[in-house]
Order: structure tokens, then C-alpha cells, then sequence
């Protein structure tokens, strides 16, 4: 049988380390994305904190603002915070699904190395 050039699979405890520390970097993300949207809801609508966190929350989920923006500045706002917030979202769900990915791609090559 052939020597395989490439690491063992890393044990599960590896794995899990690394998708909690993947799973709090998009925490983090959301987060502060959500911070942003909070502050920019109340500076430009000038809306309470709870109706700047609901519109905030509702553009950042996908689902869409709640209160209509009045003002050139709150429209320009809502716009550019609906697209950071697209892109946000993706990019937290491919921070969650990396160490998934790895590790299956690093068994399958594993697996096909062996026969």
C-alpha cells in the first residue's frame, strides 16, 4: 500500500475548536452589523432604540425594513445598510460553514487516497 503524502484527519476535538472560534467570529459579525444598523436607524430616522433594533434586525435577517425612510439621508442610509447587510450575512454563514467544509473535504481526499 502506498504512503499517503497528507496529514491524518485531525481529531473531533480540533474541529469543534475551530467551529466555535469560526461560530464566535460571526457572532461578532452579526453583532457589530447590527450595532451599525441600530446607530444608523436612530441617527437618520430618528427612531427609539426597540424601532431601531427591529429594522435593524429585519434588513440584517433578509426580511425588510418596518418603518419607511422620509429623508434623503435615511434613504441613502437604508440602501447601503440593505447591501452591507447582504454581504455580511453570507459572509457569516461561510465562516460558519468552513471548518464543515474542511473537514469533509480533508476525509473525502483521505478516503480516496486509501484506495
Amino acid at each position: 500500500m502506498k504512503k499517503s503524502r497528507y496529514k491524518e484527519l485531525p481529531p473531533k476535538k480540533h474541529f469543534y475548536s475551530k467551529l466555535l472560534i469560526n461560530l464566535i467570529i460571526a457572532l461578532c459579525l452579526i453583532i457589530l452589523s447590527l450595532g451599525v444598523g441600530v446607530l444608523g436607524y436612530h441617527h437618520y430616522m430618528h427612531l427609539g432604540f426597540y424601532d431601531s433594533l427591529i429594522n435593524a434586525s429585519m434588513i440584517l435577517s433578509g426580511m425588510g425594513p418596518v418603518d419607511h425612510a422620509d429623508t434623503d439621508g435615511a434613504k441613502l442610509f437604508a440602501s447601503l445598510y440593505a447591501i452591507y447587510s447582504g454581504i455580511a450575512f453570507i459572509s457569516s454563514m461561510a465562516f460558519l460553514s468552513i471548518p464543515i467544509v474542511h473537514r469533509f473535504l480533508h476525509k473525502m481526499h483521505l478516503d480516496i487516497e486509501g484506495e
